[in-house]
């Protein structure tokens, strides 16, 4: 009986040795795709240094040498799924946790201002039921779905784009905010977790979803966004 025991604790080890191993290249390897599209992005204008693996692997630090006058002392985070423990991995999928990429900076020219854009996301919704709350163009369709189906296949929709809505903490609207804000809006594709400008050490921090890195000329674009905010948000100074 102990002989069995102790085959199976052989067996368990050996399968969490190798699930360890190969999700710890596997993250490896997903990291090393991102942080050579950044790099390639720069285009010969910046070179990824210092990499640092912390937390079995789940989170890299890098530094980002850039030769560009707006940004200064350049890090990135990437933050993976704890894939490499299985334990933890299931508790981040349950909490829905993203894996993301955090660029962090400082700048040539420091903004005057301190602001947080939180959980910058954009999101859509087509006509279809679905299972959770539903929307007044999928409600309105369920009502029709009871009553006349002639009505609902002649029935005439008016589809309208909403512009950005904002929710701020403060009374009154700095002037030197507009600019900012106008060039968040306008980057309806890229699904922001955070976005921080400081006076103070680091002036700009922006932390991305990584399901929107998926090649070079999505970390490009994103590139020239954080290059666009740093210049919108020094627009009074020069």
């Amino acid at each position: 009986m102990g002989r069995f025991i102790l085959i199976d604790v052989i067996v368990a080890l050996a399968l969490f040795a190798l699930w360890y191993a190969w999700f710890i290249h596997y993250n490896r390897r997903r990291a090393a795709d991102v942080l050579q599209w950044v790099q390639a992005a720069c285009l010969g204008k910046g070179r990824v240094a210092d990499l640092r693996w912390q937390a079995s692997s789940s989170r890299l630090k890098a530094t980002l040498h850039l030769s560009s006058r707006w940004f200064e002392d350049a890090h990135l985070t990437i933050r993976l799924l704890p894939r490499a423990l299985p334990v933890q991995w299931a508790m981040s999928r349950w909490r829905h946790q993203q894996e993301t990429l955090t660029f962090e900076a400082n700048m040539g020219f420091p903004p005057g201002f301190h602001l947080d854009v939180i959980r910058h996301r954009w999101s859509g919704r087509t006509g279809a039921r679905d299972s959770g709350t539903k929307d007044p163009v999928s409600k309105d369709r369920s009502l029709k779905d009871a009553g006349s189906k002639e009505s609902t296949r002649t029935r005439a929709w008016t589809i309208s784009r909403p512009g950005p809505v904002i929710l701020t903490t403060k009374e009154d609207w700095p002037v030197e905010l507009s600019p900012v804000v106008n060039a968040l809006a306008s980057w309806r594709d890229k699904n922001f977790v955070g976005v921080r400008f400081n006076s103070t050490s680091p002036h700009f921090t922006a932390t991305v979803a990584l399901e929107n890195l998926s090649d070079q000329k999505a970390a490009t674009a994103l590139l020239g966004l954080f290059r666009e905010l740093a210049a919108s948000s020094s627009a009074k100074q020069h």
